[in-house]
């Protein structure tokens, strides 16, 4: 409902009503917005830029973005997708889509109603509720998409991303025939937080062979305003080849000295077969144009401003980064931790058994959940009256913090309720005797259920963080990290993941905010705990994974220095919980509960789990072993080496549209050996799924991939998947055994050396 329609140019379709049809070209359009579709359209026609899909989907009641991503995803003639976005109604099918797409191919974001104000125009537009920005804008990078805020830059992107060379770096180099260019470019590239090359010595020895002794010896490299295409070239050859630099931009302002399409031939000629990333900004008008035209006809990025280009590099740094979230290996979990859930679970539960309902946790429960999940926190003691305070301040040691504990007050300091520092019997007294005045006066009607005693901590030197789990009414579950204390509100430095995380992503996490430069250590403040922090953050991953009820959580503040992290103070908000846990997170968890122990025929046991990305390095040694007949098998033809990005996609699975199960000889153990591996490809619509399975050659023959493929199969069935399906080759005879075994039917495929088998699956009601 509420769409212009769709064309497809390429084949003549025209089923809107827009006023104008599409060019034909390369590049995908998706618009909730019909009057957005009209006015790119315009501008598009204008530019002479076509596409392979130009699509209105509306209020997106039946087809939305997930949809309509996954089949431009596979489609041959889009070269990338731009996406105009009001709001998301199905966040999981949405991110799902995207991560699988955005492999293959540029994804790039237009996301309307960032601001409250926008937000409420938004959802009234789309009649869908629209979500925080700040976790539209981490859902946007850990899919590896790109987000960009007008419409000139969403093409100009795509244009940067089809035509540029691959980004290794983050590292400009500017070069320019005038000085105030390179300025404006390099003021431009620091408002955007890029990262300006610092010249080696070799660079610039070998620059000082071919430019004038003026030179701004330094970068941006002025060449001097008389600067032939001759010079352009030299100086280009040397910069592209520099190894203190990522990529080159190259400036010009037209000169009555020098022929400004003599420069832009000598760069197109000189730039032709480097590795490094070029972009090229030849600012005027008139003058210029045949210029831009060279480097259009030579596939080289060019742009009216050096503003334009800088946007467009970091555009190209920016998809970078994205890219690698989804091709990175991380790092395992530390040993030592060791989550106890049930304890969590019991004091959740004992809980919502009184209430019934939302009820904000005491400290000391906060606390105990935080305990039983390893993050540190500072020993806590509840009172009843004055002595009793005193009595257990004496047992644990002075100095001692006094804290109110009720739960009709949340921020404690707001109303008096914290004393901290307290040194002797007697100022605890005090203390306890003006708190209990204070809250009489500025909260009469609050219930105190006493008071807590805690140890003071003292950690000079400290960055005080805040950490949290907060709920999106769009993305569901979010991680919070930014700078804490009690003015967090007003600082606003803070930045949101989504949950699961892993150490990696939670390093991603910290490095956003400004807070993390103190963590980093100055003068003689050594660096921070890094490892204990991001810990702490996956810690409170995990438990969004585990305790579906926890709505709410604050960690303000999180002590943070050299020696590790430690919880001063906690609140945790919970309600009652009804279904699947994960079907809360937009990215479906490790499915733990999937995992499971077989006895081979010869008596072994082995460990049955979902594939995790940390498997990676033992799956190359897995394919080490298997035999050159077996990988023909396996690939249908001869593979030497899989690359990082490929094995990586192996590895690094969608849960919920995929599933790979592997054997291993011990439980836990990312570096011990695999032993064999069944995977699968499920549809969008879960209307059929594709497998591949293979056993390591030398442990053929003790039932493994019997097992293995069984196990799939019964996966696969509690799922709902109607059926599973793949090709053989013909010479495969075990694996056509195996098949037709566990009730495959086969079938010849005409022309091709394969069969292809196929079993029909009960459905079930309900999802794995």
């Amino acid at each position: 409902p509420n769409c212009l329609g769709l064309m497809v140019p390429g084949v003549g379709l025209n089923a809107s009503f827009a006023h104008k049809p599409a060019l034909a070209g390369k590049i995908a359009f998706v618009s909730q917005s019909g009057a957005m579709c009209t006015a790119v359209l315009d501008w598009s026609r204008q530019h002479g830029i076509g596409f392979s899909h130009f699509i209105s989907v509306g209020e997106c009641a039946d087809v939305g973005f997930g949809d309509v991503i996954d089949y431009l995803g596979s489609d041959i003639d889009t070269r990338a997708i731009l996406l105009y976005i009001e709001s998301i109604t199905h966040p999981r099918t949405f991110m799902s889509a995207a991560r699988a797409a955005a492999r293959n191919k540029p994804i790039i974001v237009i996301k309307a109603g960032r601001v409250v104000e926008g937000a409420r125009a938004a959802a009234s537009h789309t009649g869908a509720l629209a979500g925080s920005d700040q976790v539209f804008d981490a859902a946007i990078r850990r899919a590896g998409m790109l987000r960009v805020y007008e419409i000139h830059e969403i093409f100009a992107a795509v244009e940067t991303l089809a035509r540029a060379k691959p980004m290794k770096g983050e590292r400009l180099a500017i070069m320019t025939n005038g000085g105030g260019l390179g300025v404006l470019a390099v003021d431009q590239l620091i408002d955007r937080h890029g990262v300006l090359a610092e010249l080696d010595a070799e660079t610039m020895a070998g620059l000082d062979a071919v430019l004038p002794p003026t030179w701004s010896h330094a970068n941006p490299v002025d060449i001097i305003g008389d600067a032939p295409g001759k010079r352009y070239a030299d100086a280009a050859g040397i910069l592209t080849g520099s190894k203190s630099a990522d990529a080159l931009l190259v400036l010009h302002a037209p000169t009555a000295t020098a022929s400004s399409d003599d420069a832009a031939q000598a760069i197109a000629d000189a730039v032709t077969g480097s590795k490094m990333p070029v972009l090229t900004s030849w600012v005027g008008g008139e003058a210029v144009e045949p210029a831009r035209r060279i480097f259009r006809d030579a596939g080289i990025p060019t742009f009216e401003t050096p503003g334009q280009a800088v946007a467009a590099f970091r555009h190209m740094t920016e998809f970078r980064r994205n890219q690698e979230l989804l091709m990175e290996t991380p790092a395992s979990a530390p040993d030592r931790f060791r989550p106890t859930p049930e304890a969590a679970r019991l004091i959740i539960e004992g809980r919502l058994a009184r209430d019934h309902e939302s009820v904000v946790l005491s400290e000391p429960e906060s606390k105990a959940i935080l305990a039983a999940y390893g993050i540190p926190t500072v020993e806590t003691r509840i009172v009843s009256n004055r002595k009793d305070a005193i009595s257990k301040a004496n047992a644990l040691g002075y100095p001692v913090a006094l804290k109110i504990l009720s739960d009709d007050i949340t921020h404690k300091s707001d109303v008096g309720g914290v004393a901290l520092y307290l040194e002797t019997p007697d100022a605890v007294g005090e203390a306890y005797d003006g708190m209990m005045k204070r809250i009489t006066h500025r909260k009469p009607e609050a219930k105190v259920q006493g008071f807590t005693v805690q140890s003071m901590a003292v950690r000079p030197g400290a960055v005080e963080a805040i950490v949290g789990i907060a709920n999106d009414p769009i993305f569901g579950p979010i991680i919070l990290f930014g700078e804490g204390g009690t003015a967090v509100e007003v600082i606003g430095d803070r930045a949101v993941a989504l949950p699961p995380l892993n150490m990696k992503l939670a390093r991603d996490l910290v490095a956003e905010t400004r807070i993390s430069r103190l963590l980093a250590g100055y003068r003689n403040t050594p660096p921070a705990d890094m490892d204990g922090l991001c810990l702490t953050l996956v810690q409170l991953s995990q438990i969004v994974i585990d305790i579906p009820e926890v709505v709410e959580l604050d960690i303000n503040p999180l002590l943070v220095d050299s020696h590790g992290v430690l919880a001063l103070d906690a609140r945790i908000r919970v309600q009652p919980f009804e279904g699947e846990a994960a079907s809360r997170l937009t990215i479906r968890p490790y499915p733990k509960e999937l995992e499971e122990t077989f006895e081979l025929t010869g008596g072994e046991t082995v460990h049955v789990r979902p594939i995790r990305p940390e498997d990676e390095a033992a799956h190359y040694a897995f394919l080490s072993k298997l035999t050159s007949e077996d990988i023909r098998f396996r690939f249908f033809g001869q593979v030497s080496e899989l690359p990082h990005s490929q094995m990586a996609r192996l590895t690094q699975i969608d849960y919920d549209r995929e599933m790979a199960f592997i054997a291993k000889a011990h439980p836990g153990d990312a570096d011990s050996p695999t032993l064999g591996v069944v995977r699968t490809n499920f549809d969008p619509d879960n209307d059929h799924c594709e497998f591949a399975i293979v056993v390591r050659s030398d442990l053929k023959g003790q039932g493994m991939g019997h097992l293995l493929l069984k196990k799939m199969l019964e996966y696969c069935r509690r799922r709902g998947t109607g059926a599973i399906v793949g090709q053989i080759l013909t010479d495969n005879s075990a694996m056509r055994q195996l098949a037709r075994s566990l009730g495959f039917h086969e079938t010849s495929v005409p022309g091709e050396n394969c069969v292809a088998v196929r079993l029909e699956l009960k459905r079930s009601a309900g999802a794995a």
